[in-house]
């Protein structure tokens, strides 16, 4: 806990002081108190007396000035609270070697369920994209935040030759700052466009930020592969990690390696763990392995809580506020019960 207005602790000084007023008030009471010759007049007159009750009221009232004071110096607790304009890139892999059947009832199909699950348990106001990515990347839905539009891109996925996972992770990239004018030309194979003069007058200087401070975006990038074409991965999570967006990566299917077939032909796939972990690493988020279906739907459940929520200081002065009035309302309360006064 941090204080804004720290100076303002000096008032709670004052809580001595009321303390000693209130001994003064009930010296002067016992000064003033009538003398009678009996005590055993005194105890018949007032029965067994107040007793402790008698310094409840003030000491609650004691404690809801020292609640009051302090709320004045301002304190800022940090929170975790619900993430806001939050925009999640979903970038998957549609190689020929997402048919597998390793993991049930194969690689793709899973794949494809555990992305839908994870969407539909998302904020209504958390944006979803999504990017698939073979030989070639293409952003198949927009960031948006109908469930039912992200779901049905998901569903159009179709399977392609060859794994740029680069390329999946620069577009989605482009996706998430679509004004920075990142070169898509490696991606794509054309001849970049050169900006006209009020587009790069428009545009920001670039400047690199701490990886991982980005919090209005993350990219969740799947694959079941390695490279085999297109943009070094490594380049493309230096690009991520200068502009502080964390990519948590999945990787699904075989660790060891296997030749699958698919009509008439076949070929060795391998899971490339080590470049999965260094670009998450890269970002500062993590990576996952995911050997079955279930495992799968695991892995997003646990990115779901976890990219939801976001971490911000809070004043939470109202809170003590809170808790000041309210124990001057207890004790107002127990004084007027017990003793039919305010008191």
């Amino acid at each position: 806990m941090t204080l804004l207005w720290p100076d303002w602790l000096w008032t709670l000084l004052l809580l001595p002081a009321l303390v000693l007023l209130y001994l003064r008030l009930l010296a002067r009471r016992k000064k003033n108190s009538v003398r009678l010759a009996s005590v055993a007049i005194v105890r018949q007159a007032l029965g067994s007396g107040p007793g402790w009750r008698r310094h409840v009221p003030p000491l609650l009232l004691l404690l809801a000035v020292g609640l009051l004071l302090f709320a004045t110096s301002r304190p800022v607790v940090k929170l975790k609270l619900p993430a806001r304009d939050q925009t999640i890139i979903l970038a998957m892999d549609v190689s020929g070697s997402m048919r597998a059947t390793d993991v049930k009832p194969n690689r793709m199909v899973a794949a494809q369920e555990a992305a839908k699950a994870f969407v539909a348990g998302l904020p209504r106001s958390v944006r979803v994209g999504v990017v698939s990515f073979a030989g070639t990347a293409a952003v198949v839905q927009a960031p948006t935040v109908s469930r039912e539009d992200v779901v049905a891109a998901i569903d159009r996925f179709q399977m392609q030759r060859a794994t740029a996972i680069g390329s999946g992770l620069i577009l989605s990239l482009a996706t998430i700052f679509p004004d920075e004018g990142i070169d898509l030309s490696q991606i794509t194979g054309a001849r970049a466009m050169p900006a006209s003069p009020e587009e790069k007058k428009a545009r920001k200087p670039f400047e690199p930020v701490e990886p991982g401070s980005y919090g209005s975006a993350a990219v969740i990038l799947l694959t079941d592969g390695q490279r085999t074409t297109g943009p070094d991965p490594m380049e493309a999570a230096k690009m991520a990690a200068e502009r502080g967006v964390k990519v948590f990566t999945v990787g699904i299917g075989t660790k060891a390696g296997e030749t699958i077939g698919f009509e008439g032909w076949s070929m060795r796939v391998k899971l490339d763990e080590e470049t999965l972990k260094a670009i998450s690493n890269a970002t500062r988020a993590n990576y996952f392995y995911a050997g079955t279906a279930e495992d799968l739907k695991q892995v997003y459940q646990g990115l779901s809580s976890r990219l939801v929520v976001e971490t911000k200081e809070t004043e939470v002065s109202a809170l003590f506020a809170a808790a000041g009035a309210l124990l001057v309302v207890l004790a107002a309360g127990l004084s007027v019960w017990w003793f039919g006064r305010v008191l």
